[in-house]
């Protein structure tokens, strides 16, 4: 049987990409190989993300480029799955007549007997039922073949937080969390084909195993702590009204977690917090960032923030501001407000002009990199302790596939802080040591940017 060719087009967060590694290892059975551009393609997934305007845009911008292949090559299949599919369902066929699937959130596991279908009886389906409990597979997603020395693990899915501004909850559907035994399985797979770091994904991590009855995230932690070959635990993401003192004790005591937490606080206006149902305040917010500071006082902090939420004043944008003064992030993702379908949010009245959400983007984007500049100077002449994960971008394009060079050769890696190190041997007389993706080199800061820093190994 001829090999088909697969290319899948993500959009979105984490759980996408981990969405899309389980896709192309179901239909891999089917005698697919993935390829870069869809060009090649006999299949193109599309992987989808609602959370935003912009990114639903992306997708069906995608989807008309899709069209044009499909007009030249009829035999293409073309599937849309993931969020904005959970969303819209059945009116992305009638908005786009060359989709042939339409799969959502819980269906993923349903794929291949679709694409299956579609080929022998040649008509269009869409799935987007909502199943209860979570979907456990035999084998990890990602099967090994690309010499990753980091992976994402899902830990749970769904949210029942209902933010005023958000669809996750009606796309990705209750809170539900896996059980511990079947995320310490997958972790230890990965170790065994090379994995050093996990990464564990929820939409609220914090909130792990509470209602479901399973062991809390601390317990799920030290668990995970122990797995022999695992080098460094991250996690993401932590609402801050779930962070508990138990959680906060981690940080120092558990020799695999990282120095990073990545904390979404969205506004710094009480008002605003209350209006997205955040249920916290911003004295609680700063409350709990002492807490983690005294705990771990190396601990990098990351945020989310949104701006121009509706009736959002320039008042309580500048408390926003100072919120970002007031605690220092190392680093931060921002967004303008957009309307989500089924969000509440959406319903409000008093919208911000686009021109006045975009200047304060501007001006939240632009505080925010003077204080990247400034806590990466803060790093210079420090010793990192760096796991690599491969040649830096600049090096790649020199040396393509060569995995195992010496002195004069830029590696990158990052920090347990989340810091991406760049870093080589430029003195051609000292010995030249044989670096590996995976290995943990330590590395004296010499230079530092606003997104990266700068330096060479050291005994």
């Amino acid at each position: 049987m001829e090999t088909e060719k697969l290319h899948v087009h993500t959009i979105g967060c984490q759980m996408n990409v981990v969405d899309s590694q389980r896709i192309a290892a179901l239909l891999k059975p089917m005698d697919y190989t993935m390829v870069e551009s869809p060009d090649q393609a006999d299949l193109v997934v599309v992987n989808t993300c609602a959370i935003r305007a912009k990114a639903e845009q992306k997708v069906f911008s995608f989807l008309g480029r899709l069209a044009k292949l499909k007009a030249r090559n009829p035999e293409l299949i073309i599937a849309v799955g993931g969020c904005v599919a959970q969303q819209e369902g059945d009116r992305i066929m009638r908005r786009m007549p060359s989709v042939d699937l339409v799969f959502g959130t819980h269906a993923i596991a349903r794929l291949p007997e679709h694409i299956a279908r579609i080929k022998t009886r040649k008509q269009r389906y869409v799935d987007t039922e909502m199943m209860r409990g979570i979907q456990e597979f035999d084998t990890p997603a990602w099967d090994g073949e690309t010499g990753k020395v980091s992976q994402f693990v899902t830990i749970m899915r769904g949210c029942d937080n209902y933010c005023s501004y958000c669809v996750v909850p009606h796309v990705r559907g209750a809170e539900v969390s896996r059980k511990p035994e079947n995320i310490i399985h997958e972790i230890k797979a990965l170790v065994k084909k090379g994995i050093r770091e996990v990464t564990l994904l929820g939409q609220n991590v914090n909130s792990y195993g509470i209602k479901d009855g399973e062991c809390a995230f601390p317990e799920l932690l030290s668990r995970v702590n122990a797995v022999k070959g695992l080098c460094r635990i991250r996690f993401t993401t932590s609402h801050p009204k779930d962070l508990s003192d138990a959680l906060i004790r981690v940080f120092g005591s558990m020799e695999k977690v990282c120095r990073h937490i990545h904390l979404p606080v969205q506004s710094g206006a009480n008002r605003i917090l209350k209006q997205m149902n955040r249920r916290y305040t911003r004295e609680l917010y700063l409350e709990k960032i002492e807490k983690l500071r005294h705990r771990c006082p190396d601990i990098a902090i990351s945020s989310d923030f949104i701006v121009g939420f509706p009736g959002e004043s320039d008042r309580e944008f500048q408390e926003t501001l100072d919120l970002i003064r007031e605690v220092g992030f190392d680093s931060l993702f921002a967004f303008m407000y957009s309307d989500r379908p089924s969000a509440p949010a959406s319903r409000n009245p008093d919208k911000i002009p686009e021109k006045v959400k975009g200047e304060r983007l501007q001006a939240l984007l632009d505080l925010q990199e003077a204080c990247n500049t400034a806590r990466a100077a803060a790093l210079i002449g420090s010793i990192e302790e760096v796991l690599i994960d491969g040649f830096s971008k600049k090096q790649g394009q020199t040396h393509g596939a060569n995995r195992e060079v010496g002195k004069g050769i830029q590696w990158t890696g990052r920090t347990s802080g989340n810091r991406i190190v760049n870093f080589t041997l430029d003195d051609r007389n000292s010995p030249a040591p044989t670096f590996h993706p995976g290995d943990l080199v330590a590395v004296r800061i010499e230079k530092a940017f606003s997104h990266s820093l700068w330096g060479k190994p050291v005994d």
